[in-house]
């Protein structure tokens, strides 16, 4: 086999390795930051809600604190207002989505389906969990959820979803007395759930990665070419040429080609070698004649 192609196979074989292995690490990179930009998103989503939450209970709530007494309007309850505004939201920006899955919930479209259910009764086991992120296949793909317990801390809470019998009749007349009560003081009644599909990161992840596997690929053709066009030129046209020589003289032909160089490299140092023997070789053959 030619030095040549013994060059250009080892380098193709490191190629091979070093591609693999940076695409492996790259893939594993892209995707990790994918899922670092959309759990940032789920909580910044999360904060938002809560905001909602907060500025209901806080400042809406109070202004109706007269009319509630007459009328039930769920627009002053929290809940109903951060799903409500999540709700505006998920028709500019589809892949967001906001719930608050509860066990036993006042609003049908609260009840936690079975994956909610399980979230929620992982917090009921385990109080110390503040925050649980996950991911789940949908129909629409990969999505990553965050959730946040749903805890009963605030005894007003309890006006409305303690019993039947305290609760308010206007509140009974839109929702009805089956669902929503029974809640107890510190009890995780549900999570708070933000959803956020991964299509999009994913999509610009595989994007990116293709992106840098296409400019390694033709980095190093570029460099195989040229590595190759300087290997022939500093190496191996000279190699050819003193093996020629060589080859010639070790036939008898003593006058062949000069062993000559004008290199200071391993190869020109060769050629003065070969040329000092070829001189050392015509002496010889003199004294004998």
């Amino acid at each position: 086999m030619k030095l040549i192609w013994k060059f250009n196979l080892v380098l193709v074989g490191v190629f091979i390795v070093g591609f693999v292995a940076a695409g492996l690490f790259s893939r594993k990179m892209l995707m990790e930051s994918a899922r670092d930009e959309v759990l940032q998103h789920a909580r910044l989503m999360m904060e938002a809600a809560l905001a909602s939450r907060t500025y209901t209970n806080t400042q809406i709530k109070p202004l109706l604190g007269e009319r509630l007494k007459s009328e039930f309007l769920p627009q002053s309850v929290p809940a109903y207002a951060a799903t409500e505004q999540f709700n505006d939201l998920h028709k500019t920006y589809s892949d967001y989505t906001y719930k608050e899955a509860t066990l036993n919930p006042t609003n049908p479209r609260d009840r936690a389906s079975d994956w909610e259910a399980d979230v929620v009764q992982v917090f009921r086991n385990t109080p110390a969990t503040t925050e649980i992120v996950g991911e789940r296949d949908t129909p629409t793909g990969r999505t990553l959820y965050l959730a946040r317990p749903i805890q009963i801390k605030n005894g007003a809470c309890l006006e409305c979803h303690s019993t039947v019998d305290v609760a308010p009749k206007t509140m009974l007349d839109v929702y009805g007395s089956a669902n929503g009560f029974g809640w107890k003081m510190n009890e995780i009644i549900g999570a708070q759930v933000v959803s956020v599909a991964m299509t999009l990161p994913v999509e610009r992840a595989n994007h990116a990665l293709r992106t840098f596997l296409i400019s390694l690929a033709v980095i190093f053709a570029v460099t195989v070419v040229l590595l190759n066009a300087m290997l022939y030129t500093m190496v191996i046209r000279r190699v050819t040429r003193l093996a020629a020589i060589a080859d010639a003289v070790s036939l008898g032909n003593l006058e062949a080609g000069d062993f000559r160089s004008n290199s200071r490299d391993e190869i020109g140092t060769l050629t003065h070698a070969l040329g000092r023997m070829r001189t050392s070789l015509v002496q010889a053959m003199k004294m004998l004649e």
